[in-house]
C-alpha cells in the first residue's frame, strides 16, 4: 500500500537517526551537550513511534514494535545519511544539521497534507525540529567560524557527508501517486528552499559548499550501506532474542 510505505520511509529515518544519536549518551564533549543530544534523540524516537503507530493502524496486522524490531535491512527505507556512523562530534553535528534542516521543511509542507493524521503528526514534530535545527546550526557556525582546526574538521565533515544529501530529494511512483491526492510532499520545492538555507549557513560559518556531484542513493528501494545491519543487530537484539518478553 502506497501510504503505508510512505509513512515507513519517514518513520524509519527518524528511528535510525535517533538510534545513532542515542549512542552519544555519556560520550558527548560536555555534560550539557550530553543531555542535549540525549533529548534530541528522545524527540526523534517519539516522532518515529507515532508514525509507526499510524503505520500499524493502516497495516492492521503488525504493531509499531513489529515494524521497528522485526524487519530486516531490505525492508527498512531510512535515508542513508541517518545510518552513517557518528564519527567525531563535528561529523554528527554536520549530519544532524543537513538532515534536520530538510526534515523541518518536509514536515512544514506535510502539515498541509490532506491526510489528517499525517498533518497532525507533522505539526507536532515541527515544534521539536525547530530546536534541532537551531542547536545543530549554532554548532556548525561555532565550529566553522572558530579556530583553524575546528574549521578544517567541520569542512571535512561536510565534504565527506555531502554525497548522502542527494537522495533526500528523490521521488518515485509512490510520491507521485500520493501527491495527486494532496497527501505527499513535492520535494522539488523543498530542494530550492533547503539550498537557500544551507547556503546561508555556509556563508555565516565561512564553510565552503562541497562540490561533490556524485550522490549515493538506494534507500527508497530498501538498499543500504553495511552500517544499517550493525545498527539493527544491536537495536533488535532483545526483541528478537526474547520475542514473547513482557515489561
Amino acid at each position: 500500500m502506497d501510504l503505508l510505505k510512505y509513512i515507513l520511509r519517514i518513520a524509519d529515518s527518524q528511528l535510525i537517526i535517533a538510534q545513532r544519536l542515542s549512542e552519544w549518551c555519556s560520550k558527548a564533549p560536555t555534560l550539557e551537550e550530553d543531555i542535549a543530544i540525549s533529548n534530541l534523540s528522545l524527540d526523534l524516537f517519539g516522532q518515529a513511534n507515532i508514525l509507526l503507530e499510524y503505520a500499524s493502524k493502516i497495516d492492521g496486522k503488525r504493531s509499531a514494535d513489529d515494524f521497528a524490531f522485526h524487519r530486516d535491512e531490505r525492508n527498512f527505507y531510512n535515508f542513508l545519511i541517518t545510518e552513517l556512523p557518528n564519527g567525531n562530534f563535528g561529523d554528527t553535528i554536520t549530519k544532524h544539521y543537513l538532515y534536520t534542516e530538510y526534515m523541518l521543511l518536509f514536515f512544514e509542507y506535510l502539515s498541509q497534507s490532506s491526510d489528517e493524521e499525517l498533518s497532525a503528526i507533522s505539526k507536532k514534530s515541527i515544534k521539536e525540529l525547530k530546536y534541532h535545527v537551531k542547536h545543530s546550526k549554532s554548532w556548525v557556525i561555532r565550529l566553522g567560524d572558530g579556530t583553524n582546526e575546528s574549521k578544517n574538521k567541520i569542512q571535512k565533515s561536510f565534504n565527506d557527508i555531502w554525497r548522502f544529501t542527494g537522495e533526500l530529494f528523490e521521488m518515485n511512483n509512490i510520491d507521485i501517486a500520493l501527491m495527486k491526492k494532496n497527501i505527499a510532499v513535492d520535494k522539488k520545492i523543498i530542494k530550492t528552499i533547503w539550498d537557500e538555507k544551507i547556503n546561508e549557513t555556509f556563508k555565516t560559518s565561512k564553510i565552503d559548499r562541497p562540490k561533490c556531484e556524485f550522490m549515493l542513493s538506494g534507500s527508497i528501494d530498501g538498499l543500504h550501506t553495511e552500517n544499517l545491519g550493525h545498527i539493527l543487530s544491536e537495536m533488535q537484539y532483545i526483541p528478537r532474542s526474547f520475542p514473547n518478553a513482557k515489561w
